[in-house]
């Protein structure tokens, strides 16, 4: 039986595809993924059972859902006890505070689910969930102010002023502390979801290599299904399980919680019948489409005349956006340089004192749109350290344009401790105020290394460098060029206030525990 034998399909093309399906070798029995039995049912308390899954599903099923609701638990927790507290230590313990402080707890903890917050897709995965969170408080900012105007209440200031930030600070540090344990366990093989991809070969190395590249997301390749089982397969490492015919009874067969279709293969009717057949097996369908490294803001599905089209929104390097950047990293500079005036000061002051030279050490970099700026850092060589690079070019341990050295003879006592904790980056602060760099973005790269950029890396430069980055949080010194070079350029394509946002906090992390520093 042929997989396309639906009525919509017009007589002589389901014809044509009928006999390009047949072409194929199917590993077990043809059958169609429109019936209601895709696939060969097995004995009792296997997953053949459609939607029950094996023991495997199961298992991952009940690690989601308690995930999940002890996600609601703690946030349920959280928003009511932070804000009548608070209204306890302000107006004292009354009835009115505690009702105050319950109702403003659960209509936050709504607001957040109304952003999409405890949904399990964005549950321990991407930034969505911290967005969810600060939309979650601004909402229930905007509900309070109506709620006040509607019915002339008195809703207390204290809790728009001082509850609201610190549920929204709460929720955002116990969410990181989940997904981090999450993340641990995924790296050890657990709260794993049993993979299949399915296209073809090519396809299925680029994402399976990206996959396991990132064990994080939860993602176990075992097994891949190929166009047709007399072709080469992939070269991942990974068994055939069987021809696409296969895929339900292959998933049915290994216990798969996820079918990740790759290449272009499976398309059209085809893809939506596979949908179909794996609704009966409990799996989830993931398309993987050839875009790479473009998503969140800039991606929108919009369903016309029956097709699922994709609009990809050019990367924005001027606009609303972008002025609303530059004042977010405008006022970030100046409470940081406030906050960190004493500490710059002292450093200064250790700089000059324990080697000979100036405090500050100036070096000319690249900026958007390939515009030249001096760069500030703390001198962390000793004075003449650029002249002396190219008698070291033999032991550089980089690739690409980059220079590295571990035990770099030009590095100071001072200095080694000040690029371990990123110190001497500090003084970038005054190149963000002067609107030559951000907070966040790419690594500014010197002329010779722009020198040597192909098109695509170009692209670094359609917004400004950044004093730290997605490269600073991935491993910093520790990087390879290309791997550098990919995660900038993600951040150019992807950039956005809430991406910067955690940025920033996990930047924190890197610089105290010196992860990666040279």
């Amino acid at each position: 039986m042929s997989l396309i034998d639906d009525r919509d399909v017009p007589p002589a093309r389901a014809v044509e595809i009928a006999s390009e399906e047949r072409r194929r070798v199917a590993a077990g029995p043809r059958l169609s993924w429109a019936s209601s039995q895709p696939f060969v049912r097995r004995g009792p308390g296997t997953r053949g059972e459609p939607g029950r899954g094996g023991r495997h599903g199961l298992e991952w099923r009940e690690q989601q859902t308690t995930y999940q609701w002890s996600t609601v638990a703690r946030d349920v927790l959280l928003c009511t006890v932070i804000p009548t507290v608070l209204l306890f230590v302000m107006h004292g313990f009354t009835l009115l505070q505690l009702g105050w402080g319950a109702a403003i707890g659960l209509v936050f903890v709504v607001m957040v689910g109304v952003e999409r917050g405890y949904e399990r897709a964005n549950l321990g995965d991407g930034p969505l969930e911290f967005q969810a969170v600060l939309r979650g408080g601004v909402l229930t900012s905007a509900t309070l102010a109506l709620f006040a105007v509607g019915f002339d209440a008195d809703v207390p200031r204290t809790v728009v002023f001082g509850a609201l930030p610190l549920m929204m600070g709460a929720l955002a540090v116990a969410r990181h502390l989940n997904r981090r344990g999450l993340h641990r366990r995924r790296r050890d093989g657990e709260a794993m979801r049993r993979t299949l991809v399915v296209g073809d070969s090519a396809a299925i190395d680029r994402v399976v290599a990206d996959l396991r590249a990132a064990p994080q997301h939860g993602y176990q390749i075992a097994g891949v299904c190929v166009p047709a089982l007399a072709e080469p397969g992939p070269e991942v490492g990974v068994p055939v399980l069987g021809s696409l015919s296969d895929i339900p009874q292959v998933v049915v067969d290994g216990d798969f919680d996820v079918v990740i279709v790759a290449g272009s293969d499976l398309t059209g009717q085809a893809l939506r019948r596979l949908s179909w057949a794996l609704e009966q097996t409990g799996a989830s369908l993931v398309v993987a489409p050839g875009l790479v490294e473009v998503f969140g803001p800039r991606v929108m599905l919009e369903p016309t005349a029956g097709l699922s089209l994709i609009h990809v929104r050019p990367a924005e390097s001027r606009g609303p956006r972008v002025a609303l950047k530059r004042l977010f990293d405008l006022g970030g500079a100046v409470v940081a340089l406030v906050l960190l005036a004493p500490l710059l000061l002292a450093v200064a002051a250790v700089v000059r004192l324990t080697s000979p030279g100036p405090a500050l050490f100036r070096q000319t970099r690249v900026g958007k749109e390939g515009s030249e700026f001096k760069m500030l850092k703390f001198r962390s060589m000793v004075v003449g350290a650029e002249a002396q690079q190219a008698g070291l070019h033999d032991h550089n341990q980089a690739d690409g344009p980059l220079f590295k050295l571990d035990d770099d003879p030009r590095v100071t006592r001072v200095g080694r401790f000040l690029r371990k904790h990123s110190i001497d980056e500090f003084p970038q602060l005054i190149n963000v105020l002067r609107g030559e760099m951000a907070l966040v973005g790419p690594r500014p790269p010197l002329a010779h290394e722009v020198a040597q950029y192909g098109d695509a890396v170009g692209r670094r430069l359609l917004v400004k460098p950044g004093l730290t980055g997605l490269w600073q949080i991935s491993g910093r010194a520790d990087l390879p060029w290309k791997e550098a070079v990919k995660l900038d350029l993600r951040y150019v394509e992807n950039w956005s206030i809430a991406l910067d946002l955690m940025i920033l906090w996990k930047t924190v992390n890197v610089v105290v525990s010196g992860r990666g520093g040279r």
